[in-house]
């Protein structure tokens, strides 16, 4: 008996200390997270004010951009009456907010105190994903393009392409794309931008001072990539597809995949965490974590569930947040869910 009851109490001894290791493993814990009002629908890409503790949320389906403050955790403004919001990006430099719009093309620039409109540049169709280029201090907008979703062309036409604007909100160059450019991501200590064109299956690499196209990288173990991030310091591209559900390494001195691990489905944003060597990839019902052993072995170390219709939102190595937009669903209303970074 004394034997059993020892163990036993080894056992429960292992099993609470395996428990406790892995909790104090969690890549992401779960924070208060931000409940939103009058949102209804689909939500898309978010920006931050880091100094004055903003987040810009735009909300596709409600046709509005919501402010944010993290200090109350409280929607503190609305811009109302935009098409289609899909990306934004605030410059504290200029203190500018930059909001692009899918359904008329246009890039809106408003005042980031007043919320007052200062311009309205007109790109075509789709403009979607907004960048800040460090080097050259300009603010980058992909747009236009023929368009593929869900088996079926949903817009039918040519190249698209990247708007590079000066701080004024000016459009100082154009980098074209051979279709609709999803995510992209800008080199800091190099020229180069890495553009996805999921209708080519393709990752294209352009120069962005000479503004031309240099490279074609086939994206040949999946389909449909639309997110991206990039790890400058080991050379590699993370690149996320939706059919099969995989994550695309690309080394960017080759433009050869070297790892393409299976999984969370459905993903449209996906985050590079430099001060962890991790990988965050939001998608349906769940947010992997995945740990980097090595640049090109990857170890999936959390997976947290989620609403199943929750894929995008930000991620902010400044505060060590990541953020998550949760549409409204049933009895859950539209909020954002918030993830300290252990």
């Amino acid at each position: 008996m004394r034997n059993r009851t020892f163990a036993l109490l080894l056992w429960f001894g292992v099993l609470t200390s395996s428990t406790a290791m892995a909790q104090e493993s969690a890549a992401l814990t779960p924070q208060t997270p931000i409940r939103l009002t009058k949102v209804e629908g689909r939500m898309d890409h978010m920006s931050i004010d880091v100094k004055g503790q903003r987040l810009f949320a735009t909300a596709f389906d409600n046709h509005t951009l919501e402010v944010i403050d993290l200090k109350t955790g409280r929607q503190v403004h609305t811009i109302t009456n935009l098409d289609e919001p899909q990306g934004a990006y605030y410059d504290p430099a200029t203190n500018r907010l930059f909001e692009a719009n899918g359904g008329d093309g246009t890039v809106k620039i408003f005042d980031g105190t007043t919320f007052q409109l200062l311009q309205t540049l007109t790109l075509d169709l789709d403009a979607d994903n907004v960048r800040y280029d460090a080097r050259g201090k300009h603010i980058v907008v992909g747009f236009g393009g023929e368009k593929f979703l869900a088996g079926k062309v949903t817009r039918p036409g040519g190249g698209g392409a990247l708007a590079v604007l000066d701080p004024m909100g000016k459009k100082v160059a154009e980098i074209p794309t051979d279709a609709h450019p999803e995510s992209f991501q800008l080199e800091k200590t190099g020229t180069r931008v890495f553009i996805n064109v999921p209708d080519h299956q393709e990752v294209e690499v352009a120069d962005l001072v000479k503004g031309t196209v240099l490279a074609h990288w086939k994206v040949d173990v999946c389909t449909t990539n639309f997110p991206m991030s990039l790890d400058e310091a080991h050379h590699r591209l993370f690149v996320g597809c939706r059919i099969p559900a995989q994550l695309a390494v690309f080394d960017t001195e080759t433009g050869k995949i070297v790892a393409s691990p299976a999984m969370v489905e459905h993903t449209d944003d996906l985050f590079y965490d430099a001060s962890k060597g991790r990988v965050y990839v939001l998608g349906e019902g769940f947010i992997d974590a995945w740990q980097q052993k090595d640049p090109d072995h990857y170890e999936r170390i959390q997976r947290v569930p989620t609403p199943a219709d929750a894929r995008t939102g930000l991620f902010v190595p400044d505060l060590r947040l990541l953020f998550e937009t949760i549409p409204h669903h049933g009895p859950q209303g539209a909020q954002i869910d918030v993830y300290e970074t252990k």
